[in-house]
């Protein structure tokens, strides 16, 4: 009973990272088009964090941690979500959703040429290979007319390569700062202070807020499901999965992500999948399979969404 018990949540957990997880772009892409980009990514991780406080507290968990641990949440909050995250949902404004998960699918190839430049790693030869397709596959997605010729869209491509940027940086920090050592505390506060600083962010940009309940319908569903779903459902069972399984098996949402996030693009908002974004993708992928198989990026992957 208690190994059936524990399959079904294998089941549900990997469920979680790879169809909940690719659908946070299709959520993200249909709030944007209503709400400001860093007001919908304020409200998502500020609501999602203090949910984890919340939960933590009924659990009888404790949220406290030292100072330099709230410092290093707060540096981690920026990179991965203030950042990281808050810019990608500014450049959904200007591309497609699938178009983004593609482009985000290259982030192992980033934090490996980063370990290179920064830690002096050596690349192994399958690693090489991977880079060299993961390059051939950008190339491939980004070079289409169809996507270069809409308005602002080089400029969304740029700032979604500068978030990988800040992700992998995050990555490496993360590596080496000192803290919480309950992954859901850290959680929590990384999620809270990123919400935080885009608030600060938001405020700069002179965005305009509004309340829920004048949001559409459409925009109400998409913040609750990224927030209880995208947010606390599915990076729990992330974590879960990493205690339970093997970590390149976890790593196979990376592969998995853009096809999901492609499909409902295009089933529900129309999005174009031509021949040449699926050749990228075939190419990038097959790239990231090969740094992955060496490299076992999982751990680096978890704040992308």
């Amino acid at each position: 009973m208690q190994t059936t018990r524990n399959t079904l949540l294998i089941v549900l957990a990997f469920f979680s990272i790879y169809v909940i997880w690719g659908s946070t772009y299709l959520f993200n892409k249909i709030a944007v088009g209503e709400l400001p980009p860093f007001m919908l990514a304020s409200v998502r991780f500020t609501t999602a964090g203090s949910l984890i406080f919340i939960i933590a507290k009924t659990l009888g968990i404790s949220v406290k941690i030292t100072k330099r641990q709230l410092i290093n949440t707060a540096i981690a909050g920026f990179l991965f979500l203030t950042f990281g995250n808050g810019i990608v949902v500014w450049a959904l404004k200007y591309v497609d959703s699938g178009f983004a998960a593609l482009e985000i699918s290259a982030q192992p190839l980033v934090i490996l040429l980063l370990m290179r430049i920064h830690q002096g790693k050596k690349i192994k030869l399958m690693s090489f290979v991977g880079v060299v397709l993961g390059f051939i596959g950008i190339y491939l997605l980004v070079s289409q007319k169809q996507i270069i010729n809409q308005e602002n869209s080089i400029v969304g491509m740029l700032m979604i390569f500068a978030c990988m940027l800040s992700w992998a940086y995050g990555s490496l920090f993360v590596g080496k700062a000192d803290l919480p050592s309950n992954y859901f505390i850290n959680t929590g506060y990384q999620m809270f202070t990123g919400g935080i600083l885009l608030f600060m962010v938001s405020l700069l940009f002179g965005e305009s807020w509004s309340l829920p309940t004048n949001w559409s319908s459409e925009v109400q569903i998409s913040m609750l499901l990224l927030v209880l779903l995208g947010s606390i459902v599915a990076f729990t069972s992330f974590n879960y999965l990493l205690k339970i399984v093997s970590p390149e098996k976890v790593a196979t949402s990376t592969y998995v992500n853009p096809i999901v996030a492609l499909f409902l693009g295009w089933y529900f908002l129309g999005e174009q999948i031509t021949m040449q974004s699926i050749m990228a993708a075939v190419v990038l992928l097959t790239g990231v399979y090969f740094i992955n198989t060496k490299k076992k990026l999982a751990l680096f992957s978890r704040f992308r969404r």
